[in-house]
């Protein structure tokens, strides 16, 4: 082969590498929603939360994908539940769980003109402190719960 033919397939695989790559970024990874309702919640304060009150009362934000992420907060809350945190390391890793999950649906706000900005940002970390503190976790920094947010 001589070069032009080298180069020719070098710029084709440099190409065809960096759309697969834009594509991958674009796709977050796809969490399936779980199958949950808050009456399987035990704590009673949960179990009659209003989850994402302040984004229910804006028609900004789409009802299906404030569903979603009060789906996700739920799941939470039976998480904690069932896998009873001992401490604040293991609090976290279940908040940036669902934290990634509410970052998934970042494309989905996007495609229905809404976005998690600021007001929502706010509203969803009040959720997660509230839900930390009602299973005992007082000390929790509403930062920590959310750090691998996008929003």
């Amino acid at each position: 082969m001589n070069n032009f033919t080298l180069l020719t397939a070098a710029i084709i695989l440099l190409v065809a590498a960096f759309l697969i790559i834009r594509k991958n970024k674009h796709c977050q990874i796809q969490f399936e929603m779980a199958d949950v309702s808050k009456s399987m919640i035990q704590n009673e304060q949960m179990k009659n939360y209003s989850f994402l009150s302040g984004m229910r009362a804006d028609s900004y934000f789409p009802s299906f994908l404030v569903d979603k992420c009060e789906n996700i907060l739920i799941e939470l809350c039976i998480k904690i539940e069932n896998e009873r945190p001992q401490d604040l390391k293991q609090l976290y890793k279940l908040t940036h769980n669902a934290t990634n999950k509410i970052n998934s649906l970042e494309d989905e706000f996007f495609e229905n003109d809404s976005e998690i900005e600021t007001a929502a940002r706010e509203i969803i970390a009040m959720d997660f402190e509230v839900i930390a503190k009602a299973y005992s976790f007082e000390n929790a920094d509403i930062e920590t719960l959310i750090a691998t947010r996008n929003w």
